[in-house]
């Protein structure tokens, strides 16, 4: 009987990568413009697709000091970040009356993103539909 091979070699340390501060920041709690630069909220949460990959964000809308204000998921692609070279700045190319009468988001609930006009995305990129009878650019339900 053969005796027992020795267990795997441990790696030494954790890899690791440092960011330098100046070139990176989070997006969570970020305010949100228009291109126009009107104030359109915050960002307080991300959507993923079952990859991994960022599908909407989350803003919090309106409102004045979290009284009135309401949720609403945006398309990914809708948010353009470091417009003016400021990590973490984040411009919305949609305007505020199409923000403000899009539906709220609630957790739990089929998600209605708010998206662009433009191209749709390739298939093996996003799994997005626009309903019959929605033009681009309004609201379009995310599949979970």
């Amino acid at each position: 009987m053969a005796p027992p091979a020795p267990p795997p070699a441990v790696p030494q340390g954790t890899p690791a990568t440092v960011l330098d501060t100046q070139d990176y920041d989070g997006v969570l709690g970020k305010p949100v413009r228009s291109a126009a630069g009107e104030d359109m909220g915050r960002i307080i949460d991300i959507i993923v697709d079952k990859e991994g990959r960022p599908r909407a964000a989350i803003i919090d809308f309106g409102g004045f000091l979290g009284v009135g204000s309401r949720k609403i998921a945006v398309d990914w692609r809708a948010l353009q970040f470091s417009a003016d070279n400021k990590p973490g700045r984040g411009v919305l190319r949609l305007n505020r009356n199409q923000v403000r009468v899009s539906p709220e988001y609630k957790p739990g609930d089929p998600i209605v993103v708010l998206g662009p006009a433009g191209p749709a995305p390739d298939a093996d990129q996003a799994t997005a539909r626009t309903p019959p009878g929605n033009p681009p650019g309004q609201a379009t339900p995310q599949d979970k």
